[in-house]
């Protein structure tokens, strides 16, 4: 009896001391993502190159995007301009809309003169610098006529663009409420536009690819509107995180904040460093007490971008001239040879997390099944991409992999005629031996 119960008190003492030892031996970094303690409504992180989605919080709730709005602005600008619809030099006369609202210094403005003349350029720096409100509607105006016809222009270049759950009602990024009664037709008094993040960092991610000399005007510090007149107004960037600022951090030169009561501090936010950048998306950021502040939304930023940099690098997966395991040849027919060798063209790399490296497999899909001689050297036959074999795999920004060709890598000369006579000859005798074995067999 004795030795019974001391059994079950050695095995009630060992369990808790296993079960530590196994909690305290798990790994760390597995689930690093998981401590970064974000306290924001959404957020995501993305490499710039590839799009490759490295961490996403509710990503794909709709929610307000307040003045990161004007990245759709900006991009429709860059648009007209290259398409020469507009030119920076053009000048555009101040309406009444634009006049009132940029009297409204509660809001992000530079006030114009009812009888003033500025040009795009001016008013573009005003807008990507100082997220000047009626300078964005002075583009909006140039580009469409007004602000409701530029409205229905983002609409239709966010489904262009692949955008979901999306909704622009102004140019801005504003509430509604905030344009003093005279909003764009068929919006309501209090609407606002509204993105999920992901969408938000597609959007980012189109207009830095297609436009990425924006990146030289939102890396400016500070510039003087309308510099030696009685108008000058010094423009402070709102992008606190750019280097030499109060929230400085290495390598930051753009994207666009917001601010709104209903969307909260938002800020898209880019930074390079080590030959790699990132993009980040943080939406209705908040501190530990739940309080909404500038200094929260470049925290929850630094926290991503300190995560990125951190943990992830770009690392060539595939080399150029890979073999595919259990791939490695195609079949050719009336061919000299009987198979080709193939291989991929060029090389693959990823932006993903250093230990993971080896959990990155090659897949391929061919086009073809099968080639027909004469085989040329360099004749695409398939393309391969890669899969996380364990793992969360976020997948990528524009919803499709990395994929690169794989081609023939040697030529196959087609066979002669009396070659193809002996095969033709001995694919009939061996489908008929095939054929008389199978019938055999079968009736035993």
């Amino acid at each position: 009896m004795k030795k019974v119960w001391m059994t079950s008190m050695i095995k009630w003492l060992v369990l808790p001391m296993f079960l530590v030892s196994v909690v305290c031996g798990m790994p760390t970094a597995t689930k690093a993502e998981d401590n970064l303690n974000l306290y924001v409504d959404a957020a995501i992180l993305i490499d710039a190159d590839t799009g490759k989605i490295l961490y996403e919080k509710n990503a794909d709730s709709a929610l307000g995007i307040a003045s990161m709005t004007k990245m759709m602005t900006e991009y429709l600008l860059f648009e007209a301009i290259e398409e020469g619809k507009i030119s920076w030099d053009q000048q555009y006369s101040v309406t009444d809309y634009t006049y009132k609202i940029s009297q409204d210094r509660r809001l992000s403005n530079v006030p114009l003169r009812q009888d003033g003349s500025y040009s795009i350029r001016e008013l573009y720096e005003a807008m990507a610098i100082y997220s000047a409100n009626a300078a964005t509607i002075a583009i909006a105006e140039t580009i469409a006529g007004t602000e409701e016809n530029f409205v229905k222009l983002m609409n239709e270049k966010a489904k262009e663009m692949g955008l979901e759950g999306y909704k622009f009602v102004n140019s801005t990024g504003l509430n509604n409420a905030d344009l003093q009664g005279m909003h764009p037709a068929n919006t309501g008094p209090s609407d606002e536009n509204v993105m999920p993040a992901k969408s938000v960092a597609r959007l980012a991610y189109l207009l830095m690819k297609d436009y990425p000399e924006v990146l030289e005007t939102t890396k400016i510090e500070k510039k003087i509107f309308r510099e030696g007149t009685s108008d000058a107004i010094s423009m402070s960037n709102w992008n606190f995180m750019l280097p030499g600022l109060v929230y400085g951090y290495e390598g930051v030169d753009g994207l666009k904040t917001g601010t709104t009561e209903f969307a909260g501090h938002c800020f898209t936010g880019t930074a390079q460093k080590n030959g790699m950048r990132l993009i980040s998306v943080v939406m209705k950021a908040v501190d530990a007490n739940g309080v909404g502040s500038y200094k929260a939304r470049f925290d929850a930023t630094r926290a991503l971008f300190d995560y990125g940099f951190a943990q992830f690098s770009k690392e060539e997966l595939v080399p150029a001239g890979f073999a595919i395991p259990k791939n490695k040849t195609l079949p050719v027919v009336k061919g000299k040879e009987d198979s080709v060798a193939i291989a991929v063209k060029d090389p693959i790399s990823m932006v993903i997390k250093t230990s993971e490296k080896e959990l990155y497999k090659p897949v391929f899909t061919p086009t073809k099944e099968s080639l027909e001689a004469e085989v040329k050297e360099g004749t695409v036959v398939g393309k391969i991409h890669l899969e996380k074999t364990e793992g969360t795999d976020y997948g990528y920004i524009t919803d499709k992999a990395t994929e690169v060709d794989v081609v023939t890598t040697e030529e196959v000369e087609r066979a002669s005629w009396i070659s193809l006579m002996f095969q033709g000859i001995g694919k009939f005798f061996s489908n008929l031996w095939h054929s008389t074995t199978d019938f055999v067999g079968g009736l035993f």
